[in-house]
């Protein structure tokens, strides 16, 4: 099994990186993985921490339409260039916590996705160099108030909601070309959506290229690459579970906005 990388809180609140082990125990590090956090004699008891998202990015950077079915089911062609959108880092939340449908929304769609972690600052980079700044791949579900998507014409309130990201459970530094991606509804077998992550229209290194020559992206930020074919809509008490061969899943429920 790859290490996995978390980001945990103890019993008296606080924040460390560490490797989750075989036998749930977490050994601590001493900084965020990516800047060169190495492994101490610390370890946490299972029972005596909380997994948190991976990470707490700079911005969350995402990618639209970079599937071509999804593309299709939206109406739209395939962009020429990578479509970035940003959503902010407060609407981040772990697994096995919950999605706030908001009030002011009649329809909240899942979008199971590949998330990428930079490992170093990045700037005007070539596909080439972009590829040595992912330092790692977690999963993400960019939760989408579609109603507010099309009625607004822009996307950052559709997008951007609390809780409207969630993310992890944890980081793996490799990954395979053809790992499927699958997006599952409560307690349904079939996926509501099934991808491989070579299907993308633009790859990670294109993404990261084309996302620096707008932006310098920081140690710990994020990227979403698109969804595949097959996003719908989350009701009430729904349990939406995103897979990725080779990460693991990332789980949450659906509750009324608090």
């Amino acid at each position: 099994m790859a290490q996995r990388y978390v980001r945990v809180q103890n019993t008296e609140g606080i924040i460390y990186y560490g490797l989750l082990q075989l036998d749930l125990n977490v050994q601590l590090l001493d900084a965020p993985p990516w800047l060169q956090g190495q492994p101490t004699d610390l370890k946490l008891a299972p029972d005596s921490y909380q997994i948190l998202a991976p990470c707490s990015p700079s911005k969350i950077v995402a990618v639209g339409k970079n599937y071509a079915d999804h593309a299709a089911e939206m109406g739209t062609k395939v962009p020429e260039e990578p479509l970035i959108f940003l959503k902010p880092p407060t609407c981040i939340i772990p697994s096995e916590t919950e999605i706030q449908y908001p009030k002011v929304t009649q329809r909240v769609d899942y979008e199971g996705e590949l998330a990428l972690v930079i490992g170093e600052l990045a700037t005007k980079c070539t596909p080439q160099t972009a590829q040595t700044k992912i330092w790692g791949y977690t999963i993400a579900n960019d939760v989408t108030a579609r109603d507010l998507q099309k009625s607004d014409g822009q996307w950052t309130r559709a997008k951007g909601f609390d809780t409207f990201c969630p993310l992890g459970p944890w980081i793996v530094r490799e990954l395979s070309p053809g790992a499927r991606l699958q997006t599952f509804l409560n307690d349904d077998l079939t996926p509501v959506q099934s991808a491989c992550i070579d299907q993308m229209v633009f790859s990670p290194e294109i993404i990261v290229a084309y996302i620096t020559q707008v932006m310098t992206l920081l140690p710990g930020d994020i990227i979403l690459t698109g969804t595949p074919l097959g996003v719908g809509p989350l009701h009430f008490g729904d349990r939406v579970r995103v897979e990725i061969e080779g990460i693991g899943r990332l789980e949450n429920t659906v509750v009324a906005s608090k």
